[in-house]
């Protein structure tokens, strides 16, 4: 199914398989996706909030495995407790979405798995990912400022030319993250861990003046 250029609104598609559909250029207007498996579907340039609006559409526990949205409108969508391994989103703007709960994961044992997401160019302001796993994934060049990142686990994935605020540095794990090119002037290397960190010169510059070390 390939859809073009159409106005949905107030449309529920709860429960509905739309897997592999495409939607290109498509308004989506208090729609309802809760549920709905959208496996390895695509949105391309589709709006999914109305001006003026403060509620965006619901993919609550929908199955959003190698869904895919590029440049779409997602402010203030709900994803709660969606399945969204292998999700890609590229130049969206997400700001305001909830994420909280959702599952980026495939888990082989309780304790054992692996995390797939590939987002990008996205607007991710004031979004909330609490506790949100989120290992060895292609997470480069988002703003992130202002996102609940409480509980989060960056370990290994690349978040280069990301922006943060001052105070996400607790917030989240860095470990084995990719930094460069990040904005580090705010990270007190005594409180947050940067253990197996990747980052450039003049990051290293960055981090020690914030111990008071000059650099020459």
């Amino acid at each position: 199914m390939h859809v073009t250029k159409k106005q949905f609104d107030g449309e529920v598609f709860t429960h509905q398989d739309l897997s592999e559909a495409t939607f290109e250029q498509c308004q989506f207007y208090r729609c309802d996706f809760s549920r709905a498996n959208l496996t390895d579907a695509c949105f391309i340039d589709c709006n999914f909030i109305e001006a003026g609006e403060t509620e965006g559409c619901s993919f609550a526990y929908a199955k959003l495995k190698d869904a895919s949205f590029k440049g779409c409108n997602l402010a203030m969508a709900n994803f709660r407790n969606g399945q969204c391994f292998g999700v890609e989103l590229r130049q969206c703007n997400l700001k305001g979405a909830d994420f909280h709960y959702a599952s980026f994961a495939n888990y082989i044992t309780q304790s054992t798995f692996f995390c797939s997401a590939f987002i990008s160019g996205c607007d991710l302001s004031y979004a909330n990912f609490e506790s949100v796993m989120l290992e060895k994934c292609e997470l480069f060049e988002n703003r992130w400022r202002g996102a609940t990142l409480t509980g989060v686990s960056f370990k290994g994935s690349d978040l280069s030319r990301g922006e943060f605020s001052s105070e996400q540095w607790q917030q989240a794990i860095f470990k084995e993250a990719n930094l460069c090119h990040v904005d580090l002037d705010d990270v007190d290397v005594r409180r947050v861990s940067l253990e197996g960190v990747q980052i450039t010169d003049w990051q290293q510059e960055q981090l020690l003046s914030n111990l008071g070390i000059i650099v020459l």
